[in-house]
């Protein structure tokens, strides 16, 4: 039977990366930034949701029909760090980090997707 340390460490490695993600317009350099437990999920669901026209964020949506899937970088900013035990909600820290993320960013109207 594995011991304390050894489920710890395989618990940690079956993690999906969670954090912060960010979505560039190369052509006008407008940014969406997002956070997810699941990065990867996250994203390819973007991509789904833009490629079907069924994105909610309209301005990202319509200027993906212009433009198209070549012309945006999916790719994620910053990422939380698992913790020891398992039942750790990661909700409020993913949150926080995006709140960061917003400021130092400013992802809003001209420059960006995000809504203030």
């Amino acid at each position: 039977m594995a011991d304390k340390a050894e489920l710890k460490r395989k618990y940690k490695q079956t993690l999906t990366s969670m954090g912060i993600y960010i979505i560039k317009n190369i052509v006008n350099g407008k940014i969406l930034i997002g956070k997810s437990k699941n990065i990867p999920g996250r994203i390819n669901r973007h991509k789904f949701e833009l490629e079907h026209g069924s994105e909610n964020i309209r301005d990202l949506q319509k200027d993906y029909n212009q433009v198209g899937l070549s012309n945006f970088s999916f790719e994620m900013l910053d990422q939380l760090e698992p913790k020891e035990d398992p039942a750790y909600n990661y909700t409020d820290d993913l949150t926080v980090l995006l709140e960061l993320w917003l400021e130092k960013l400013q992802p809003f109207e001209d420059r960006g997707y995000n809504k203030k």
